[in-house]
């Protein structure tokens, strides 16, 4: 099982895309502006090669990180050690008969939608009450990361 560089890619392209819509003035950014407790003024001066250049990396890393969450073939190739050559001839035949099993974008975006609930939710509420930020701060934030996840999930284990 090979990395697909060009899934990788376009799923953190897709993390970008989607922030786009989901913190435009008109869906939810002016709400978040205000949870935020940012002004136009701060969000204008900051380094905006900076800021969406790091933000790819980063949607890269998770991008990444969702192939051991979303595909559960690695998990086989995992037992192995990681090298398929140096396998048992069971794992071959395990493969042959699994090897594209739950390989779609549902099934992606099924477990991209569980790591939001379950990991970005908690790390983000966590973050936003030390922060002393409200509830509508953490659903906002939240429910951007679950979306992107789940669309970051699909693109990463349906793209074979």
């Amino acid at each position: 099982m090979e990395i697909n560089f060009l899934a990788l890619i376009t799923a953190a392209v897709s993390a970008l895309v989607i922030g786009f819509v989901w913190y435009n003035p008109k869906v939810f950014g002016t709400a978040w502006m205000k949870a935020a407790e940012m002004t136009e003024e701060q969000i204008k001066g900051g380094n905006m090669a900076k800021i969406f250049g790091l933000a790819l990396l980063f949607a890269f890393l998770l991008a990444f990180a969702l192939q051991f969450i979303t595909i559960h073939q690695t998990g086989a190739m995992g037992m192995v050690g990681g090298d398929p050559s140096q396998a048992l001839p069971s794992y071959d035949a395990f493969m042959a008969d699994y090897g594209n099993a739950f390989r779609t974008f549902k099934h992606g975006a099924l477990h991209g939608t569980i790591a939001g609930i379950f990991i970005a939710l908690p790390i983000i509420g966590t973050n936003a009450l030390f922060e002393r930020k409200g509830a509508k701060y953490i659903f906002i934030n939240s429910g951007y990361w679950i979306v992107t996840l789940a669309i970051m999930g699909g693109i990463v284990c349906g793209w074979q």
